[in-house]
């Protein structure tokens, strides 16, 4: 299996060979955020990332919103109050219903023949 694994530094390609993936398969499929051993393999100037041991770390992954505060979504913004209104709810000019159409009285005027098929 290929993984693409990423942190400030960048991204690497993590190699997961059959073996390892069966033997650490919850983790694999399951975890949001992986701790994962490694042997690094060079091939010239190509560097592979291969998984020999992997972790699942449930605590870290809830602990990121504590480290980095996140901004609230609408949803919570309804639910616990937000500084600043959100400007996705604020209108940005006249409504639909509104808007005076200059050319309604033509419908008065104007009559179109319609035409019967049956």
């Amino acid at each position: 299996m290929f993984i693409a694994i990423e942190d400030e530094t960048g991204i690497a390609n993590l190699f997961v060979w059959l073996k390892t993936f069966k033997k650490y398969r919850r983790v694999v499929l399951g975890a949001g955020m992986i701790r994962v051993h490694v042997r690094i393999r060079r091939a010239g100037e190509v560097v592979h990332l291969v998984a020999h041991r992997l972790a699942d770390l449930p605590a870290e992954v809830a602990s990121v919103g504590v480290a980095f505060p996140l901004p609230h979504g609408r949803g919570d913004e309804f639910h616990h109050g937000s500084p600043v209104p959100d400007p996705r709810g604020i209108p940005k000019g006249p409504r639909a219903r509104d808007i005076v159409d200059p050319y309604l009285h033509l419908d008065a005027i104007i009559k179109v023949k319609t035409r019967d098929f049956s």
